[in-house]
């Protein structure tokens, strides 16, 4: 069969790989095409434009790269109507995927969607769209179901599939992994500025101030795939921080505690137990129209799944440097906080679904695209 993906962002292209790997197993004869990112096409998929060129976050900016945007809603619809896809799978980003999913159904063509929107943060209207225009949704977070439901719509929940990725991980020793970065025998602080230069340009500069607050330990970059060094290296200013890339599995592994920026590194990092502050700043126009339309508590998914702050979120004006200063404090030093987060992500760990998650979406999918 043929099958076309659209993945918007790293953590959609670490899926969607994943997840190619699997149909491949049950459908050797596959033909896969679409876009993504280097997973995808590692894992045999035909890579027609990278994810790099198709981040763009806040209102603000979504407004000043329109015409990028609509230049590519046209490409991605050419390429299906030319490639004739027996199976279109859609994974999250979606004001773009949505479009896609409406000039599908009207050709014709069957579409499946992994990893939902967040439409239950806000835009909830687009569950309409959803329900018209997408066959089957497959659902990575346990509320999804019970949500989906309200509105008459069956989904799968096959699991999370981050669980399964991280109890694979193999770290290589701590020794050569200090020493193949240049590391020194101090305790390492991660941070995690994200994956799109609009945010990082907001949330960096402060993160690295922590170097005057805790000189005891050495701070380290963790680059987000598509993001240049020499972007970050810029945003450092008198900072002389390390930068590693392919590597944050292990450096959350041998961190005492980590500084992240909302997104799905911030369940990583709940998930591999590193004790952690979620940060996010954005543009004041983005921001004020996000707080009147998101309508949920928490922006972090650890948070959101737990249904109670288990990890504290500084967020625009309470990102500043005395908040940040006195929490990564606390997650460094105070031993009742640390035995409290444990507990909290293993309680984490249990609602996010059992192991073998990838091998049960793919078979889901190929059972139903077989029998229809």
């Amino acid at each position: 069969m043929r099958y076309y993906l659209i993945a918007g962002e790293a953590s959609g292209d670490l899926h969607a790989a994943r997840l190619i790997a699997e149909l491949k197993k049950l459908d050797p004869k596959a033909m896969f095409r679409g876009w993504g990112g280097d997973l995808m096409k590692n894992a045999g998929m035909d890579l027609v434009k990278h994810y790099k060129d198709l981040a763009f976050m806040g209102f603000s900016e979504v407004v000043i790269h329109l015409p990028t945007i609509f230049r590519n809603i046209r490409l991605a619809k050419e390429e299906i109507n030319t490639f004739r896809p027996d199976l279109l799978i859609l994974i999250d980003y979606p004001g773009f995927n949505l479009r896609i999913s409406k000039y599908a159904y009207k050709n014709n063509i069957r579409v499946f969607y992994y990893i939902s929107p967040q439409i239950w943060a806000w835009k909830q209207g687009r569950v309409k769209q959803i329900k018209q225009n997408v066959e089957r949704m497959y659902v990575i977070l346990p509320f999804e179901k019970e949500f989906y439901a309200r509105f008459g719509v069956d989904v799968d929940f096959p699991g999370h599939p981050l669980p399964e990725s991280i109890a694979a991980f193999q770290p290589i020793p701590e020794k050569d992994f200090r020493a193949s970065n240049n590391l020194d025998d101090r305790p390492i602080v991660a941070i995690l500025p994200g994956s799109r230069k609009q945010e990082i340009k907001k949330v960096l500069p402060l993160m690295l101030q922590m170097h005057h607050h805790f000189p005891g330990y050495q701070f380290i970059i963790a680059a987000a795939p598509g993001i240049p060094d020499s972007f970050l290296k810029n945003q450092t200013g008198e900072y002389l921080v390390p930068v590693i890339r392919n590597q944050t599995y292990s450096l959350l592994t041998y961190s005492k505690a980590a500084i992240v920026t909302s997104g799905t590194a911030s369940l990583e990092t709940a998930l591999l137990g590193i004790p952690e502050v979620i940060c996010y700043k954005g543009g004041w126009i983005s921001y004020f129209i996000a707080r009147l339309l998101i309508k949920v508590k928490y922006i972090g998914l650890a948070n959101l799944i737990m249904d109670r702050q288990v990890i504290k979120e500084l967020i625009q004006g309470d990102f500043n440097e005395t908040n940040l200063s006195n929490e990564l404090n606390l997650l460094l030093n105070d031993e009742v906080k640390r035995q409290r987060l444990e507990s909290d992500y293993e309680e984490l760990r249990a609602k996010l679904g059992e192991s073998g998650v990838m091998k049960k979406t793919a078979q889901l999918m190929y059972n139903r695209l077989s029998v229809k």
